[in-house]
């Protein structure tokens, strides 16, 4: 049976803490706070009051005894909220937030009056009293090879989810410059009409990948600590659809991806959680 989302919702119960780190576009470390945020259900779970702690201070409490438009749960807890619509000359960001076992990864991406990409908020987390353990920051080499996953897309009007497989292939080429390779396929046919191949490049410099075929629609990767990796457009803008995207690598070949997008109208249409694994014998090195 479907959990309803605030079941959903239910599933990250707890006190999560551990740590807001800001970063530039570009990489650079803004500043780091440690959290404390504690989600409790009150009235039989009927209502949820969320209290943040940063730097020892009570940041925020709020109580939920409802959901809003803006935000979608899947089974395991993961979840994004932000903006449903792209508004001209003023600022948009979203959350994604992936769930593992007693782990949370949370990315925030914020865009300014320009729709130029301004800040990135990773928050890391584990429920309390249980193990702090985190990964490395994420490396190129870490993704090479074919990842083969399981995709749930979510509407916002809430109709019958939709779950197909993917493949994603990463490879470097002789001049070092990144080739993507995804499919999507449907599960439920595994026709192979139903295949759509999406073929793209990529310059490696540093911690970011930059994604710059079109110069108008150019869209980073940039590797963050714990497996983090935060796709972002560097400008949101309407008449263009556009996508914001989270990934952790949770183990060597285990990985989550939470995208949310948006049309060229600006209005958010979708949210899709991917989970892939790795093939170890398809390592491009």
């Amino acid at each position: 049976m479907t959990k309803s989302q605030w079941e959903c919702f239910l599933q990250n119960l707890g006190i999560w803490e551990g740590s807001f780190t800001n970063f530039s576009p570009q990489g650079t470390l803004l500043n780091h706070t440690p959290s404390r945020l504690s989600l409790e259900g009150l009235n039989n779970n009927q209502t949820v009051r969320l209290t943040l702690c940063r730097s020892g201070r009570d940041d925020l409490v709020k109580e939920y005894s409802s959901l809003g438009r803006s935000l979608l749960f899947f089974e395991n807890g993961s979840f994004s909220e932000g903006l449903i619509q792209l508004g001209p000359f003023s600022e948009f960001g979203g959350e994604l937030a992936l769930v593992h076992e007693n782990r949370r990864l949370r990315l925030v991406q914020l865009f300014d009056n320009t729709g130029q990409l301004k800040e990135l908020i990773l928050i890391r987390e584990h429920l309390a009293g249980t193990p702090a353990t985190e990964r490395s920051t994420l490396q190129i080499n870490d993704l090479l090879g074919e990842w083969q996953g399981q995709a749930v897309t979510m509407y916002p009007d809430l109709r019958s989810p939709d779950t197909y497989s993917t493949t994603l292939k990463l490879q470097l080429d002789d001049t070092g410059r990144l080739i993507q390779n995804t499919s999507f396929g449907d599960v439920s046919r595994q026709a192979a009409s139903r295949l759509r191949t999406i073929t793209s490049t990529a310059t490696i410099k540093g911690p970011i990948v930059l994604f710059d075929q079109d110069p108008q629609k150019q869209v980073q990767v940039l590797f963050l600590p714990d497996g983090a990796s935060a796709t972002s457009p560097l400008k949101v803008q309407l008449r263009q659809p556009f996508f914001l995207e989270v990934g952790w690598l949770i183990q060597p070949n285990l990985r989550q991806r939470m995208i949310r997008s948006y049309n060229e109208k600006g209005e958010w249409v979708s949210l899709t959680l991917v989970t892939e694994e790795k093939s170890i014998f398809t390592d491009y090195i």
